[in-house]
Parts: structure tokens; sequence; C-alpha cells
């Protein structure tokens, strides 16, 4: 059977399956700090002087530095509050905010849609930074007042990467016809899962993450009026040899981030290789790509996903605002640059959006939009 012809069988076969995104909300803190507010906050804090020397010179440079973030939104008020690094404090924190962030993201994706909550099959939510049980989806759901009978998956330990893998799962809801919509959210209260000690990794962390949700209302059709925003293939790749890089571990009853110095080089070469793949199994030229929906993982990494990728500045300019302005909002990050490129009216056509995380994994989607 003949290339071609493999690929128009593909393309008949995802007529009958289509995913639409008709609906997108995010949600942030209204507490927006900016890194200078955040170092005087950090310099004043009881856990500053017990840091040494070289410690207190990561986190001067990385605030008051060009990290590529002014501010950040986070669950904080007051922002000394960051500095309550006990597990009953932590966790108390992501149980009282996340399920609240979660919802607002997922009102505003609703409204959007012009879907009621009944409406829903289906609700999936991603977090790392918590854990509850049962789940987020019993919080949202009752929130938003979605039906019983609703399919509630919390997918969780995936990092940042993990909205299109969320994603990826309502579109195979929808594909095997169980679904007519679904609502998939992104939360991650990333100030419930701060660390302090003199490990570079952690230091950087405790400066890069903010607090925030996204959300995006699924469907098998396409909204009658808005821009239409077809999901047409996705892939995934998963690296367990370097999964010491970026991780999560727990000590003392607190989340403490792990963040080697090589992941900007690592996210940027899995992201090639993703690509290529990508695009080849979908029969599309990278010279059709029009959007670049990019994970925002901090400076670091954007520019090498830039130099790997040789994209320009305008191209990561979205994914360069949300760093800006929220930080790394981790599993939520993505969905923020994809609202932000819409908002801007960004050229129809095809996009590719891509995030990385835990694992060391990598996921990236083709989206068509016009």
């Amino acid at each position: 059977m003949s290339r071609r012809l493999v690929l128009v069988i593909k393309n008949l076969f995802a007529a009958f399956y289509a995913m639409y995104v008709i609906g997108l909300g995010t949600a942030a803190p209204s507490q927006r700090y900016s890194q200078a507010e955040c170092w005087e906050a950090l310099r004043a804090a009881p856990q500053f002087a017990t840091l040494a020397s070289r410690s207190r010179a990561i986190l001067k440079q990385v605030l008051l530095g060009d990290s590529g973030i002014a501010s950040r939104h986070l669950v904080l008020a007051p922002l000394s509050e960051a500095f309550e690094l006990t597990p009953d404090t932590l966790n108390a924190r992501f149980a009282k905010h996340a399920p609240m962030l979660a919802t607002q993201a997922a009102e505003v994706a609703l409204h959007r849609a012009d879907t009621k909550p009944e409406e829903i099959n289906a609700l999936l939510v991603t977090t790392c930074t918590g854990y509850l049980c049962p789940g987020l989806t019993s919080y949202v759901g009752e929130r938003l007042g979605l039906r019983a009978d609703v399919l509630a998956l919390d997918l969780v330990g995936q990092g940042c990467g993990a909205a299109v893998p969320n994603l990826r799962t309502a579109s195979a809801l929808l594909g095997s016809g169980q679904c007519g919509k679904a609502l998939s959210v992104c939360v991650e209260v990333c100030s419930a899962a701060f660390f302090l000690d003199d490990d570079p990794g952690v230091l950087v962390s405790a400066c890069l993450f903010g607090d925030g949700a996204a959300a995006a209302v699924l469907s098998q059709d396409p909204h009658p009026t808005h821009r239409r925003v077809e999901w047409k293939a996705a892939e995934s790749v998963h690296s367990p040899a370097d999964r010491e890089c970026l991780r999560f571990e727990a000590r003392g009853g607190m989340l403490r981030n792990i963040l080697g110095r090589e992941v900007p080089a690592l996210a940027a070469r899995h992201a090639e290789a993703l690509l290529t793949g990508a695009l080849r199994k979908a029969g599309v030229r990278r010279a059709e790509l029009t959007g670049w929906i990019l994970h925002a993982g901090g400076r670091d990494v954007l520019v090498a996903l830039r130099e790997r990728l040789g994209l320009s500045e305008a191209d990561l300019r979205w994914s360069a605002a949300v760093l800006r302005e929220y930080g790394n909002v981790s599993s939520a990050s993505v969905l923020f640059t994809l609202e932000a490129a819409l908002a801007d009216h960004a050229a129809s056509g095809y996009w590719w959006l891509a995030s990385f995380g835990a694992g060391f994994s990598g996921h990236g989607a083709l989206l068509l939009v016009d």
C-alpha cells in the first residue's frame, strides 16, 4: 500500500473521529508579585540565613537578573506565606486553591464554548503539585454542577508536560464515541510544592514557578462561530534514562523538585525528534507550520528550543509572553500559550503544540487552525 493511500485512509478515518477545541479558559491568583518583590520577601525570611552564600547568590541572580520572568501569580497573601514550609501547610494550600483555580478556568472555557455543564460527558484533571483522594475531579465536578454520571479521570505524575497527554486521552474518549464533549483541566499550585535548600535546582525552581490553571472544552464538532481549532495528531516520547534530571521527590513529607542543568538541552533534543517524527507520520511539511505553541519552561529552555528548531524570537513570542507574566505554571503553561496565540489572531494553518516534563518525557500535537 502506498504512503499516499495510507494518508488518505487515515484522513478519512479522522473525519469520523475529529476533536475540536471549542473553548479555552485560564485562571491565575489575583496576587501578582514581581521578581524583585520575591527577592525582598526571601531576604526577610528566616530560611535565608540558613542558606550557603553561594545559594543566596543564585537566588539573587535568578530573581533580579534576566530570567525572562517579570512577575508570577501566587495564591500567597501575604508573600511571606511562601516560607511556611510544613507538610500540613502545603497540603492545605493545595486543597484550598487547586479546586478553586481549576473551577475558575473551567467556567471561562465553558462560557466561551457556549456549553452548559450538563453537556459535559467526561472531566479530566491534571496536576502534579498536590494530592487529594477523592481527586480534584470530585471537587471541580461538584463546583461546576456536572452530571453525576460524568466520567471523571484524575491524571497525576506527569509534571509540566501533562497537558498533551490529558488532551490525547480526551481525543481517545471522543473518538471511541463514548463522549460528545469533554472538559480537560490542568491546574498547578506550585507554591504548595516550594522547598528551600542549597541544591541549585531546588533554588532555581523556587524562582521560576507560579500558580495557575487552564481548561479546554473539547467536542466532536467545531464551534459554529469561533475559529476552528482541530486536533489532528499527537506523539509522545519517554526517556527513563534521563528521569533523574527532572522529577519530584518526597522529602520530609514535602515535594522537592529535582531540576538538572541539562534540562534545556535535553528538552530541545527531544522536541526536535518529536517534531520530525510527528510531521513525517502526518504527512505534513515543516514549511506548512504557521504557529508554535511551546511550553514556557524558562528562558534557557526557550533559547535552547529556538536554536535547536531554527525558530525566531517572533515564533516564540506567545511562550515568552506567558513566561514573562506568569512564570512557569507547569502543566497549564502550554494552554496559556495557546490562548495567547488565539487572542493575538495568529495566522491560520498547522500549529505545533508541545510540552515536556517529568520522566523525562516530551509530548507534541498537530493542530489545524482556521
